[in-house]
C-alpha cells in the first residue's frame, strides 16, 4: 500500500526513457524547423531577430552611459509615411540652437530583418550634443516587406525632411547620410540613387535629394558586396543568407537582380561625396566588405577617410564596435567621426 505524501521512486531505467523521449522531441522540433525553413525564411528570421533585438537593447544601454549632459531637444515618432511605426523618424538638436543646423540622417542596422531607430537613439543624442541636428529613420524590415520597400520608404523620408526642414531644425543644404551594418548598405544605395542617374533608373526610384545637398557619407560595419557574402560559410554566414532571403523575397538572392543592385561596390562613381568608413578587426565583414569598399571609393577618386585596426590589435573589435562606447577604441572612432563631420560641413563641432 502506498503511503500518502511520498512520491514513487524513479528508476534508472525510467530516467533513461525520459532522456530518450526529451532527445527525440528535441530532434523532432529541430527537424520541423529545418523542414519549414527550407521553404520559408520566416521561422529562422524571427529567431535571428530575437537575438539581434536583445543585443541592440544591450548596446543602446551601454551608449546611454556616454550621452553628455548637453541639453538636447527631441522630436519623437514623427510620421513620414503611411506604414505606421515603420515610417517614423526621430529628430535631435541642441536646445541652444537658434536656427537650422547641419544634419546627420542615420539608418539603423539589424541585418535588414530587425532593429529600430531607438537602437541608435543614444548615439544620435551624442552627435546632437556636438552641435548637429540628427535624424533616426525607421523602415519596414523583412520578411514583413521585401526589397526595395525599405529603399522607397527611406527615399520618402528624405523628401519629408526636405519639406519640413525649417520646423525640424534641419539645414537642407548640408545633409550627411549615415548608417551601420545593414543601415550602411542602405545608406550606400541611397547615395548611389542620389548621385548616379543610371543607378537610380536601374533601381526605379526618383531621388528625393539633389547631389549638391549631400555633403558626406558615414558607413560603419556595412555590407557592399553580396557576391563575396554568398561565398561565406559557417553559422554567421547562415544568418546573413537567411536574413537576405527574408529581405529580398528570394532564396537565390545572390544570383538575382536583388543581389546585383544591392552590391553597391559595383556602382560607386566619382560623384560620391566624401566618405568615412570603418569596421572592427574582429569583424569578418571588415576585411570582406568595408576594406574593399574603401578601396573602390578611393580608386574612383572619392575622398575617403578610413578607420581600420590591424589584425593583431587587442582587444578584438566586434561588429558594430563603434557603438560599444565603454571601449576606448569606440571613443576614438567617435572622435574620428566628429573630426570628419567638422571637416566636411565647414564648422567646428561643439564640445559635448
Amino acid at each position: 500500500m502506498r503511503q500518502r505524501g511520498y512520491a514513487e521512486p524513479i528508476t534508472l531505467h525510467e530516467k533513461g526513457r525520459r532522456r530518450w523521449f526529451t532527445a527525440i522531441v528535441a530532434v523532432a522540433v529541430i527537424a520541423m524547423i529545418a523542414l519549414v525553413g527550407s521553404s520559408t525564411p520566416w521561422p529562422s528570421a524571427l529567431v535571428i531577430r530575437a537575438v539581434f533585438t536583445k543585443g541592440g537593447e544591450a548596446t543602446a544601454a551601454e551608449m546611454d552611459r556616454h550621452v553628455p549632459s548637453t541639453p538636447v531637444r527631441a522630436q519623437s515618432n514623427i510620421s513620414y509615411g503611411s506604414a505606421g511605426h515603420d515610417t517614423t523618424l526621430d529628430v535631435f538638436s541642441p536646445r541652444s540652437a537658434t536656427g537650422p543646423l547641419p544634419t546627420i540622417v542615420w539608418i539603423h542596422g539589424g541585418a535588414w530583418i530587425s532593429g529600430d531607430k531607438r537602437d541608435v537613439d543614444p548615439y544620435l543624442r551624442i552627435l546632437a550634443g556636438h552641435g548637429y541636428t540628427t535624424v533616426g529613420l525607421n523602415y519596414t524590415v523583412g520578411p514583413e516587406a521585401t526589397y526595395p520597400t525599405a529603399l522607397i520608404q527611406l527615399n520618402s523620408a528624405l523628401s519629408y525632411i526636405d519639406a519640413h526642414a525649417a520646423r525640424l531644425g534641419i539645414d537642407p543644404q548640408r545633409i550627411v547620410l549615415a548608417g551601420d551594418s545593414a543601415g550602411a548598405q542602405l545608406a550606400s544605395q541611397l547615395v548611389g540613387i542620389i548621385t548616379d542617374p543610371d543607378y537610380a533608373h536601374l533601381i526605379g526610384i526618383r531621388p528625393a535629394m539633389t547631389p549638391s545637398r549631400l555633403k558626406a557619407v558615414i558607413l560603419n560595419c556595412g555590407v557592399y558586396d553580396l557576391g563575396a557574402l554568398a561565398e561565406l560559410t559557417g553559422i554567421g554566414a547562415w544568418g546573413f543568407k537567411t536574413a537576405l532571403w527574408a529581405y529580398s523575397g528570394t532564396k537565390d538572392w545572390s544570383q538575382s537582380y536583388v543581389g546585383s543592385t544591392m552590391s553597391t561596390i559595383d556602382f560607386v562613381t566619382s560623384a560620391y561625396p566624401p566618405t568615412y568608413i570603418s569596421g572592427g578587426n574582429g569583424d569578418a565583414l571588415t576585411w570582406l566588405q568595408s576594406v574593399p569598399m574603401a578601396r573602390a571609393l578611393s580608386t574612383v577618386g572619392v575622398p575617403t577617410t578610413t578607420l581600420f585596426w590591424s589584425a593583431d590589435h587587442e582587444p578584438r573589435l566586434p561588429h558594430e564596435y563603434q557603438f560599444h562606447l565603454d571601449l576606448p577604441d569606440a571613443r576614438i572612432a567617435l572622435d574620428a567621426t566628429l573630426d570628419f563631420l567638422s571637416a566636411q560641413l565647414g564648422r567646428t563641432a561643439q564640445p559635448g
